[in-house]
């Protein structure tokens, strides 16, 4: 009867058998590498030709035909210590917090702004904050937080800005506080509803189709209608959020604002 064999002496059989070459030891399957690992694109002329016509459609109205940023970031001073394999998933997945949605684009796409992005030139320095920026928080509280939040505090009728300063340039932040009814965030814009009995309801338009609507109050209460059961939908021009003109907001308040407003990057370690 042939003697059952130890785990130790199996273990050494096979150790032997793969010195010799018999029995084949495979090493664990590495990472695929990703798309932008090996872009073909990056310095080829015709590509980049491509890759400025992609950006000019979906990225220059945020970021500018420059790239220096307008209510996105400037996108020079960032991509310098940016891998390209980060850039390519920061286009993939878009940027939770800010306006900068997903991307369903192919991939060859993608690669062919990247080259784009990568042929603008020199990189600038990132915005430092100016003003005092005690002072333009509290200002901030004051005259801003009853319809915009940073973290726990602050109203919702506006968008929220716990990453305003990684988002927005400073250009676009002048602007959109001077004049805030050039430009409506999605699910921002300005509604009154008019019902039947001739109710008016103001407010932020949240969701709509062909057969209802739903907006934001100005208690901040969703509510939901049925077009059926309204006499109107009003689409206003102007926003809710005031202009803040230099006989409301000094240009010195509106610089100590602005210089708060650039303190606020949230906690993505990429964002400096």
């Amino acid at each position: 009867m042939a003697r059952a064999r130890s785990p130790v002496h199996i273990l050494i059989i096979l150790l032997s058998l793969a010195s010799a070459g018999v029995l084949a030891v495979q090493a664990p399957p590495s990472p695929a590498a990703g798309p932008a690992r090996n872009n073909p694109h990056l310095g080829n002329k015709e590509s980049i030709r491509s890759g400025l016509a992609l950006y000019r459609v979906r990225c220059a109205d945020c970021h500018g035909l420059d790239a220096k940023g307008y209510r996105g970031p400037d996108l020079t001073a960032i991509l310098g210590d940016m891998p390209d394999e980060k850039l390519f998933q920061t286009l993939r997945k878009g940027v939770p917090g800010t306006d900068m949605p997903a991307s369903t684009a192919p991939d060859d796409e993608l690669l062919l702004t990247i080259a784009y992005l990568r042929n603008l030139g020199a990189v600038s320095t990132a915005e430092t904050p100016s003003g005092n920026v005690e002072n333009g928080q509290r200002l901030f509280t004051a005259q801003c937080a009853g319809c915009h939040r940073i973290g726990m505090r602050g109203g919702h009728l506006g968008p929220d800005l716990p990453r305003i300063g990684a988002a927005r340039s400073r250009a676009a932040l002048v602007r959109e506080i001077r004049t805030p009814a050039e430009w409506f965030p999605p699910g921002y814009e300005t509604v009154t509803l008019v019902t039947k009995d001739g109710q008016r309801i103001r407010g932020t338009r949240k969701n709509e189709d062909v057969f209802s609507i739903q907006v934001m109050d100005m208690r901040e209460r969703i509510q939901g209608y049925l077009k059926a059961d309204l006499r109107e939908v009003i689409y206003e021009k102007e926003s809710l959020m005031p202009a803040f003109t230099a006989a409301r907001l000094t240009d010195t308040d509106l610089n100590d604002v602005i210089g708060y407003l650039t303190t606020l990057r949230g906690s993505d370690p990429s964002v400096r």
